[in-house]
């Protein structure tokens, strides 16, 4: 398989070691597309939390439609397929705040 964990080294093989999680998985740094899948879960979450409130509709649907159109443009960027989860994940929360803060009243 193409994305399997390669385990090597005295310490790769002693017991208690975990694949460490990040999201260059291809072992180069990506600070561009890493700052737009940063950028798409900041975003989704002040959506999110917006969006459990009737009264922050107007910050949460702009909040939200940014975070829409930055996790696109992640998504379009995207070099691993960690980034890629992350970035659909975003932008899933991100699509649902947006949809949940237009009811609650619309971007203005």
């Amino acid at each position: 398989m193409a994305h399997t964990i390669r385990r090597t080294g005295t310490a790769a093989t002693a017991e208690g070691h975990r694949p460490r999680l990040t999201l260059n998985s291809d072992g180069r740094a990506h600070p561009r597309e890493n700052a737009l899948v940063a950028a798409s879960v900041l975003f989704a979450l002040v959506a999110g939390i917006c969006a459990m409130f009737d009264e922050m509709h107007i910050l949460g649907a702009w909040t939200a439609l940014a975070g829409v159109v930055t996790a696109l443009v992640s998504q379009m960027f995207s070099a691993t397929t960690a980034e890629r989860a992350v970035t659909v994940l975003a932008l899933g929360v991100s699509a649902v705040s947006l949809f949940m803060n237009m009811f609650h009243g619309g971007l203005y």
